[in-house]
This record gives C-alpha cells, structure tokens and sequence, in this order.
C-alpha cells in the first residue's frame, strides 16, 4: 500500500511545519532501533504538540486506513517501535508532548503528557520532596508514554511494582480518533472494567497513550547500598528471604548479576573496579531506602549481612561508604547491556519464574546450552527479587557472531521450553514487539491467543495501531 499525496499533505497540516518530519535522512532515527536491528521504512513521521492533533491525525488515518506506528523515545528492545519494511504506515512520536499538566502534592500526584522523559518525572519529583519509582537504564531518553506502553519495570519493581502499580489514570486516543478521558486521580474507583490496564503494556496496539495520571510517593531519607558474594541464584534467592525478614519493605531493589558479566564490564568499560578482594561466581546489588534519619539503616544492613555471612550463605560483602561509591557499584549494573554488546553476539532472554525456581532454571537452562553449544559464554543478570532474569548467552569465542545469531530460534526454544515447563513468562518486562510475538504465540493457550485477538479487533477493527506488533496480523 502507498500513502497517496494528499493524504500525506493533510496529515502535514494538522500539524503545522514544526510538527512533521518527511526528509529520509531526518526520519532515518525514528525508522532504526537503538539496538538489534530492528529497521523500517515510513514517508512520514508526525510530531503532534497536543491530544487535539492526535485525535486528527488518527481520524484522517482512520478515515484513509492508514496504519500508524506510534514512537515515545525508541529505546523499547523488541521491534514494538519501528515500522515495517515498505513504506506503508506512518510514524506518530510524541516527543512533542512534554508537558506537566498538573501536580498534587497532597493527593501524591503528577499528571503527565506522554512525550514527558522519565528523568525530567524523577526530577521534578525529587524537587517536591517525593519519588516516582520507575527506573531503568534508559531512563534519560525514554518516555513516559512508551514506558506505560510497555508496562516497564526496572530496578525498583520489589517495592513499588511495575509501570501498571504506578498509574491511576490515562487519557488515550482511540484507533477511531476518540478521545478516552480517564484522568482520574482516584485510588478507589470500582465502578466497571479497569480500562487503563487495557493499553498499559498493549504497546501501542489498541490506542495511544497521550497523559497519565502518576502516583507520587515520600522521598526516601535514608538509602545504604550493600554489594555481596553469593556461591548461586538459589542462596541469592534465600539471602532475599533473609533480608526481607530482616528489613521488611525497606529492601527496594535485590539484583543478581553473574561474575562472566563483570568481566564484560571490566574488559570493556572504563572505570570500573572490583568491589570486593576475591573473585565469586555471583553476586547480588541490594539497595535499602527508607524514612528514618540518614545512616539509621546501616546498622541493620551490617546486621542481616552478618547474619547471612554467619549462615554461609554470604561468603564476603561490602556496604557504600557513600553516595558515590553506591552510584559505582549501581553504574557496573546499569552498564552490563553495554558491556555485553562490545563483547559478543548474545542471544537476550527476558524471563521470569517464580522466586522459589529461579535456581533450577538456571541449572537446567545453563546445562542445556553447554550440552547443545560447548564453549557458549553465559551472561545472567536481573531482578532476582521480583523473579525476573536476563538470561543471555553470548557466542562461543571460536563461532562466527553471524553463525551464533542464526541459532536464535534454537536457543530461544531451549530456554522458554524450560520457562514454560516452570508456568514462567517468557517476556518479564520489555513486552513482545516483533522479537517474541510467534514464540508468545506458540506457548500461549489457544484461548488467551483468542482473547488478545478479540480485544485487539474490539478496539481496532481494521489493524491500524501498531499493526503486526505483540499479534500476529
């Protein structure tokens, strides 16, 4: 299909010259994922400045059957961002929209537009003395509405949950050009269907995210960040249960990260250093915050990890002795993707299973793949406390990056076969896109296949929204 010219010409006046983007060379960043590969082609991208010409925009293409790919900051990992190969959809970004509509600080609140990056949300947060938990690495491009899109999660889910916990109301622009109003700033409200959960996490497919009604929550006082040895996931798994016992909901992020992982970053990254005098196979990132006076949670960090240690399910840890030093051992962790992609072709999993299994899976899935490709580098890291892990192999040192990419649906069926087999998930928080959209397809019950359909076709009866993304058309 091709977009006619006049079609083309009155989606460009809708929004005005400042709105649109038609040279190739411009709107090549908006056709390319920052990482993996995933590419397109589009004839146009628009950048509306308001809900208003979003609505028209979506009513001219409705009226033209036009498909519409919409973009927040194009940091999403599965191909949910880009267009298709052809031409024959437009790209509608909403990095124009960045304003915050309204804050309230005593209903713990912020209303959003949905071009609004997450940092600036921190920030402005922070400047009320409050916090919104949502943090990821990408936190300084991404935006809020492909955040809610994708219902991310990020280093804090343990405490505050994913992107869902974090909403309480959106304003969405349906596939026909309507606009939902559902900005409520409402804890309680049971009065029918939930129907933000509908687009949260629906990547883009049934409606466009425009707003969001943000909860707030009182600024963490006090915050120690410890780092320690673990001999495998499933002590981490027990030193979490420990921790908890110890500090409760105070324990805001638990992350594994496997020892071959380090190494990535040390040989790779500069200034980088190994946090404690001996080398162990894993370890874990634990982060306490809470509300009391600053260093009022040391004491009982140094006394759960004594405890732990006493235990033998700690062979030796370190707690920051500051601020900056917390952000070193935080910058190892939130480097690790870059790490791994300077030193290999990695084959990236997003799982989860629950807590109590995340020791056989790792067992079980390591074992299959050094059976199947013997020298095969592992690289794990992730959410342990939330069950959530990124399971990603890199090639062999003597494979050719090409050769090892080409085993991808092997090894994809290797590991969710053993994700399935434990009733896990095979996408924990970056969504499907195009990347798990058949394998999705494939481990899902034949009627939840038939209920994403039935809701996608409800909402959009001809697949204009981010069509062949999360379903297959």
């Amino acid at each position: 299909m091709t977009i006619s010219a006049d079609i083309l010409d009155r989606l460009k006046a809708i929004v005005g010259p400042a709105g649109y983007i038609d040279d190739p060379a411009d709107m090549e960043p908006y056709c390319v994922s920052w990482r993996d590969g995933w590419r397109g082609d589009t004839p146009l991208v628009l950048r509306p400045a308001s809900t208003r010409e979003v609505a028209e925009i979506v009513r001219l293409c409705a009226e033209a059957r036009v498909p519409i790919v919409p973009q927040g900051g194009n940091t999403g990992l599965t191909g949910a961002g880009q267009p298709h190969p052809g031409g024959a959809e437009i790209v509608l970004s909403t990095n124009r929209m960045k304003a915050i509509r309204d804050i309230d600080v005593l209903n713990d609140t912020m209303t959003v537009e949905a071009g609004v990056v997450l940092t600036t949300i921190q920030d402005k947060a922070a400047e009320l003395d409050r916090l919104f938990p949502l943090s990821l690495g990408a936190e300084g491009s991404c935006q809020i509405g492909g955040n809610l899109s994708t219902n991310a999660g990020g280093t804090q889910v343990l405490r505050y949950g994913n992107a869902r916990n974090l909403v309480l109301g959106l304003e969405v622009v349906l596939p026909d050009g309507r606009v939902w109003d559902g900005l409520r700033a409402l804890r309680k409200d049971n009065t029918g269907f939930d129907l933000k959960q509908i687009f949260i996490g629906g990547e883009g497919t049934v409606g466009i995210i425009t707003a969001a009604v943000l909860r707030l929550f009182p600024k963490p006082r006090e915050s120690q960040t410890a780092f320690a040895a673990v001999t495998d996931p499933a002590a981490a798994v027990k030193l979490l249960g420990v921790m908890r016992d110890r500090l409760g909901e105070q324990i805001t992020s638990f992350e594994l990260l496997q020892r071959n992982c380090l190494e990535y970053v040390f040989a790779t990254l500069d200034g980088h250093e190994d946090p404690l005098s001996a080398v162990y196979p894993w370890y874990v990132l634990i982060e306490a915050t809470g509300q009391g006076a600053p260093g009022s949670l040391r004491e009982p960090l140094e006394e759960a990890l004594a405890g732990a240690i006493e235990a033998e399910l700690v062979p030796d840890a370190v707690i920051a002795a500051s601020g900056d030093q917390a952000q070193k051992l935080w910058a190892m962790r939130e480097e690790l993707a870059e790490a791994q992609k300077l030193s290999g072709t990695g084959i990236k999993h997003d799982i989860s299973v629950p807590l109590s299994r995340i020791g056989e899976f790792m067992e079980r899935a390591d074992a299959a793949l050094n059976a199947a490709y013997p020298g095969i580098r592992h690289c794990s890291f992730g959410h342990v406390g939330d069950g959530n892990i990124h399971y990603n192999p890199l090639n062999p040192v003597d494979w050719d990056p090409k050769a090892f990419a080409a085993e991808r649906e092997k090894i994809n069926r290797l590991v969710h076969d053993i994700v399935a087999e434990m009733n896990g998930s095979l996408s924990a928080e970056h969504g499907l896109g195009r990347l798990r959209r058949e394998e999705a397809e494939h481990y899902k019950s034949p009627v939840e296949i038939d209920m994403m359909r039935a809701l996608k076709h409800a909402f959009d009866p001809h697949n204009l929204m981010n069509p062949g993304k999360m379903l297959r058309p």
